[in-house]
């Protein structure tokens, strides 16, 4: 399981005015508070909210307070307040691990106490926070652009973490302390670096599944808003697994809805992501602006040369053509689009021996949206 959400079961308790919203395995002790001068004093479902994210927010494991208005709908504002304090705050959504409410009165004014349990300390949020603004300080650079600075974040995290195989770390800050986390936690740290960067993005909560079993997983992953697009961005998935010292994945960097549901799935409502980010490089590079010589940069790194009809390859004679266009600049490898199947590859590529290459290897996989493969070659 990549991800893992809070689990919460309805209680109602019956006999009085009480309610309860518990999570299975918790024993939660129901604390009934009395109305005191000191008690807080809560009159609208604003108000609510307020003050639940507030308790949040401090780390609270228990916030009380007095509701003074009409009770017979309590339940239901108190489960709504809870979920809209959580979902204003997506860094708070995925790091409050349970819930539980309860209350007692009458039909005008009720004492309520919410009991909430954590996967960070405050201590931990405040950690997650200074290590954010340092690695932000070393990363970002005057003069980036917003494509800069999510690429620059992007590699970081990738880099830097390695998937949690115990299923045991969900949070940024065992990302960051520890080195290894489950998709939540890539995600977690993802948003909280995107929106110190002054970047809108949101965290994904749905399925994957891998193409080597089928199997669908809890996962999460984060939408990013560039220029006013939408795109998917996965860094738990860009990560290889095992993880390899340097080596960064591309597979889900800034995707559309029909790219990433290759294997991703998700059910509730989210920005659409329609715009394929190939065709907004080019766009871009077409300005010829400032950060032109980045933006090819980018396209190379990202492969997008493979889309260009001029790319591809489909005869021993093209192949031999390229790779004798490499070895004249004192190279030894060529990543190639190849459109004439397996069988026809690997003759192709025993012909090139013909050029007094040694050592042919070569790594193939399709190249995604085509009937093509993608293949890398190298030699001696």
């Amino acid at each position: 399981m990549r991800w893992k959400r809070r689990s919460v079961a309805k209680v109602v308790l019956t006999g009085s005015l009480l309610a309860a919203v518990l999570p299975p395995g918790i024993d939660w002790e129901l604390v009934y508070a009395s109305t005191t001068s000191s008690a807080n004093v809560v009159h609208s479902d604003q108000e609510l909210q307020r003050t639940l994210l507030s308790a949040m927010n401090q780390r609270l494991s228990q916030v009380q307070f007095v509701y003074q208005g009409k009770t017979n709908q309590l339940k239901g504002q108190l489960k709504n307040a809870l979920e809209q304090a959580l979902e204003s705050d997506p860094y708070m959504n995925y790091t409050i691990e349970s819930y539980g409410y309860s209350y007692s009165g009458n039909t005008k004014s009720a004492n309520v106490s919410v009991q909430l349990g954590y996967r960070e300390t405050v201590a931990q949020t405040a950690y997650v926070s200074r290590r954010v603004e340092s690695i932000l300080g070393s990363i970002i650079k005057p003069g980036m652009n917003d494509h800069e600075k999510i690429k620059a974040i992007h590699d970081w995290v990738v880099l830097h973490l390695k998937y949690d195989e115990t299923l045991q770390k969900y949070t940024a800050y065992d990302g960051l302390s520890s080195g290894s986390t489950v998709c939540q936690g890539y995600s977690l740290l993802t948003y909280k670096m995107l929106k110190e960067a002054g970047i809108t993005s949101r965290i994904v909560e749905g399925t994957a599944a891998p193409r080597d079993t089928g199997i669908s997983q809890l996962h999460a992953w984060n939408l990013v808003l560039l220029d006013n697009k939408w795109y998917h961005l996965d860094t738990t998935w860009d990560d290889p697994a095992p993880d390899k010292a340097g080596e960064i994945g591309i597979g889900y960097y800034l995707r559309t809805d029909a790219q990433i549901r290759k294997d991703h799935s998700w059910t509730k409502s989210y920005p659409a992501a329609n715009t394929l980010y190939r065709d907004t490089l080019k766009k871009l590079i077409k300005q010829n602006d400032s950060h032109q010589s980045y933006y090819k940069k980018l396209e190379r790194e990202l492969e997008y040369q493979l889309y260009e009809p001029g790319e591809i390859v489909n005869s021993s004679s093209q192949l031999r053509t390229k790779v004798r266009a490499v070895i004249k600049q004192g190279g030894h490898s060529l990543l190639l689009r190849y459109s004439a199947g397996h069988e026809n590859l690997m003759d192709d590529l025993q012909d090139l021996y013909r050029l007094g290459v040694s050592s042919i290897s070569y790594v193939e996989n399709e190249l995604d949206e085509t009937d093509d493969l993608r293949v890398y070659v190298t030699w001696k």
